[in-house]
């Protein structure tokens, strides 16, 4: 049952998304997968019986509301953090591609999916969700408010001719690696269309590096253009050197810990986290932290209900 507290905390989200949108109120409709009548009418604070429950659950994942009591995560301006919105920002503002090539769980889709909620006309793929082309240019057509399921033909003729028309668009396609032959291709296509009207930033891990290479020695058709399009090199944040990677990482661990809990043994945190590599992993450090906050909020209801 979604209670009245949530629907709030869904329209305040709501609210900000629509901040950042520059489409008009039927377009953000559009990009939220609800009608026009019912976004107005939630705008308005009408929220009872407009919408059903899985409407409204499907509009927190979409913004990015909790339904449950997991602590929201605070960001830290670690340098991955710095790295990445620093990029981001390039490829919006110059309406230019980049690409970046580096290990999992080190912040990268956490600041992707941030910088698109606090800047205007920006959408956040995760490809692993939309891997063939029909789904990926479906996808990032309804995101700008575009219709989406009509022909496939007129869905992408209608995309390109509206990023043309909006002021610095980007589109961030993380987890990449993970695309089909013929999503790559499209985003080339689509890449070829826009130039000069819309930024591009593609992210995954060493395996989207090595899915590129392999295909460009392989000959493979597209590969070179696309590698050529996202400015022929693969950015990467954290050092090569193991040692200076393991620094780094670790001191971007701790910085996240202190911003999001005031609390804990930050260095026993961190080091109950370490995989064998040494490396922390952030996963296993927002559970931890999630965990201690939990118990936290039991032992003060204890407390209280005595």
């Amino acid at each position: 049952m979604i209670t009245s507290e949530l629907r709030k905390r869904i329209l305040d989200a709501l609210a900000q998304s629509r901040g950042m949108f520059s489409g008009s109120d039927a377009k953000f409709s559009v990009s939220i997968g609800i009608n026009n009548a019912q976004y107005s009418r939630i705008k308005n604070g009408d929220t009872e019986k407009v919408l059903s429950d899985a409407q409204w659950v499907s509009l927190a994942r979409k913004t990015g509301v909790n339904l449950t009591d997991a602590p929201e995560w605070k960001t830290a301006n670690t340098p991955v953090f710095q790295f990445i919105t620093a990029q981001l920002e390039l490829c919006q503002s110059k309406s230019t591609s980049a690409l970046l090539c580096d290990l999992s769980d080190i912040g990268k889709t956490y600041t992707a999916i941030h910088y698109a909620k606090t800047h205007k006309n920006v959408v956040y793929v995760d490809c692993s969700q939309v891997k063939d082309k029909q789904k990926l240019i479906r996808y990032i057509a309804k995101s700008f408010g575009v219709g989406s399921t009509g022909r496939y033909n007129d869905v992408y003729a209608d995309l390109v001719f509206y990023l043309k028309t909006l002021p610095i668009p980007l589109i961030i396609l993380d987890e990449a690696g993970d695309l089909n032959y013929n999503a790559f291709l499209e985003i080339k296509a689509l890449w070829n269309a826009t130039e000069l009207s819309c930024g591009y930033y593609m992210m995954g891990a060493d395996g989207l590096r090595e899915k590129i290479r392999r295909s460009i020695d392989g000959k493979k058709v597209g590969y070179t253009e696309i590698f050529s399009r996202f400015g022929r090199k693969y950015g990467k944040v954290v050092p090569i050197a193991h040692e200076e990677g393991e620094k780094m990482l670790q001191a971007s661990a701790a910085m996240i810990i202190k911003a999001n809990s005031t609390s804990v043994d930050v260095n026993k945190l961190l080091r109950s986290t370490l995989g064998d590599d040494n490396l922390p992993s952030l996963r296993r450090i927002y559970k931890e932290l999630a965990k201690q906050l939990q118990l936290k909020v039991e032992n003060e209801t204890s407390l209280f209900c005595k």
